[in-house]
């Protein structure tokens, strides 16, 4: 372990303890890597989307200090959870715009960018978020590497963290949940760069 993550890890032991300067101590140390995960994810989203990475950051935060139940363990489940926060924020800013728009098409993004060499194809986030019910649904362990590697920017080894799997695990059910996602969403795999 990283003397960083070690940090990280002794900062959510303390905060899990009730220390709230650790939260706070803790979100400064994380909040570059979190703006970085959010502006990665959001530069895959169509132009001129309305949310920018520091306020999703930000809201993702905002969610975050809430939990008080949460038993953390280390600085790949904080991510883990971010992750989720994320997810939760970009859907739930999906739904006021598409309120706003009175059933006019949702948020846009293109899923191919954000999973798989395929060539882009724009699709509603709201239908993702619901293709992604579908599989938790099915496989919750699959849906949920889905969101830590997507929504979370967590790399292969961190998810097998999380998740306490193995690599070999995570990559095959990364592999899969992708085919899946793609027949759900309707995607032709023909299209599929070499």
């Amino acid at each position: 372990m990283t003397t960083r993550a070690q940090g990280v890890t002794e900062l959510l032991l303390l905060w899990r303890e009730g220390d709230l300067e650790a939260r706070d101590r803790l979100m400064a140390l994380v909040y570059q890597d979190l703006r970085r995960r959010a502006a990665g994810f959001l530069r895959r989203e169509r132009g001129g989307h309305t949310l920018q990475p520091t306020a999703l950051v930000h809201e993702a935060y905002l969610r975050l200090a809430e939990q008080d139940r949460v038993v953390w363990q280390n600085r790949a489940h904080f991510l883990a959870i971010a992750a989720s926060m994320m997810r939760r924020v970009l859907v739930d800013h999906a739904r006021r715009q598409k309120a706003r728009k009175r059933g006019g098409s949702g948020t846009r993004v293109t899923l191919d960018e954000i999973f798989s060499p395929v060539a882009p194809r724009s699709l509603d986030f709201l239908a993702l978020d619901e293709a992604l019910a579908e599989l938790a649904a099915l496989d919750g362990q699959q849906a949920r590497i889905v969101e830590l590697r997507a929504f979370g920017g967590l790399s292969v080894e961190e998810t097998a963290e999380v998740l306490k799997i193995s690599p070999a695990t995570v990559k095959r059910h990364w592999s899969f949940s992708l085919a899946w996602l793609h027949r759900r969403m309707g995607l032709d795999p023909a299209r599929r760069r070499p």
